[in-house]
């Protein structure tokens, strides 16, 4: 509510200052009313960062989508897509090998039921609120030895199925362990999903989603930092982690979009780190590759060719061709390399009509 007050000050401020006789909603325009102010905010001094500026957008659309909706004639298509500044680009943030494995060694050692719940995020890439919302029966065998994780409507309304090999579903069997000796009043708490709700509060702050997550932020910062990391680690870094490593390991980028719950290969691309030594392996890969390169096929003339017929002019002009191309290769002056693509294309050509003659003389014996 404070965010919306804050814009709508904003803009009605400007409103007075730059057209006073405005006085109704239905008198607003584009331009020069919603351009102008767009442009105001672009000039405040000190300036407002990218994030702001969106803020107060999509605040102030959706006032005029709720004015429209309470039946006031508001002109439509005021704020457009084009209108939102660029996203700041932000680098992914995962740690470092080191790092990542001594981090899971310790959350391994302290096996508790927080410790599990974020080792379950490191190995799957959900995000810690997907965690939190997991339902018991989030495990489910897909086929022999195929099993997945359930993972319910999430930030973007979406719901998916995680690939669970047989590190993923230990730490589901361990969560399930644990939760068992739970407190009946933590059990209360969290009836249908997999993590139960720790703390001595039975009010609905203490056991709110938000709670639980700060819970996990505190557990996983303390891990760390007796793990030895370096810096303040929060939940989302593991998500880094994970999408950094399956890269490594040879995932597609479409495939790692899956994985992550995104809708634009986009923000997939925001997720992942290709460090210097990823760059190495690739090209070198690439050019072990570029060692064996493909054999065009040798074609010889035969006795066949020499028979007047359709069967030996084609392979004549297929000959011609292949001839034709293994002599433009050896040549280094483009322009001569031009024309002869043009003689082929006009080989190809000869080739083609050869075929309706051929075809059309087919037609007429029958």
């Amino acid at each position: 509510m404070v965010q919306y007050q804050s814009t709508v000050r904003s803009f009605l401020s400007y409103l007075r200052a730059a057209f006073p006789e405005v006085r109704r909603p239905s008198q607003l325009h584009r331009d020069p009313h919603f351009l102008g102010w767009f442009r105001s905010l672009c000039e405040k001094q000190p300036p407002l960062c990218n994030v702001t500026r969106v803020r107060h957008l999509l605040n102030l659309r959706r006032l005029l989508d709720d004015l429209v909706a309470n039946g006031h004639p508001i002109p439509p298509d005021l704020i457009r897509r084009e209108d939102f500044p660029p996203q700041p680009c932000y680098l992914p943030r995962p740690l470092s090998p080191q790092e990542d494995q001594l981090l899971q060694q310790e959350l391994r050692r302290t096996d508790d039921l927080l410790a599990n719940a974020l080792l379950l995020t490191r190995a799957t890439g959900i995000r810690i609120g997907e965690c939190l919302d997991l339902p018991l029966d989030c495990l489910q065998q897909m086929g022999p030895e195929q099993w997945a994780l359930h993972v319910p409507l999430g930030k973007l309304h979406n719901e998916r199925l995680v690939p669970a090999d047989s590190e993923i579903r230990r730490i589901v069997e361990r969560i399930l362990a644990l939760r068992a000796l739970a407190p009946p009043s933590h059990l209360a708490k969290s009836q249908g999903l997999l993590l139960s709700r720790p703390g001595s509060c039975t009010s609905k702050i203490c056991s709110s989603h938000q709670t639980f997550y700060q819970t996990l932020r505190q557990a996983l910062a303390q891990t760390a930092q007796r793990a030895g990391c370096s810096g303040h680690v929060t939940p989302h870094q593991l998500r880094h982690s994970f999408a950094t490593e399956m890269l490594q390991l040879g995932v597609s980028l479409p495939a790692l979009m899956k994985l992550l719950g995104h809708k634009d290969i986009r923000t997939t691309l925001r997720y992942v780190l290709v460090t210097q030594q990823d760059l190495q392996r690739e090209f070198h890969q690439a050019r072990q590759n570029a060692v064996h390169p493909h054999h065009l096929p040798t074609l010889s003339l035969s006795k066949g060719i020499e028979n007047a017929d359709v069967p030996g002019i084609r392979q004549a002009l297929a000959v011609t061709r292949h001839l034709l191309e293994m002599y433009r290769r050896q040549l280094d002056d483009e322009k001569t390399k031009g024309r002869l693509r043009r003689l082929d294309r006009r080989l190809l050509a000869v080739a083609s009509q050869l075929d309706r003659i051929a075809t059309a003389g087919k037609m007429r014996k029958d």
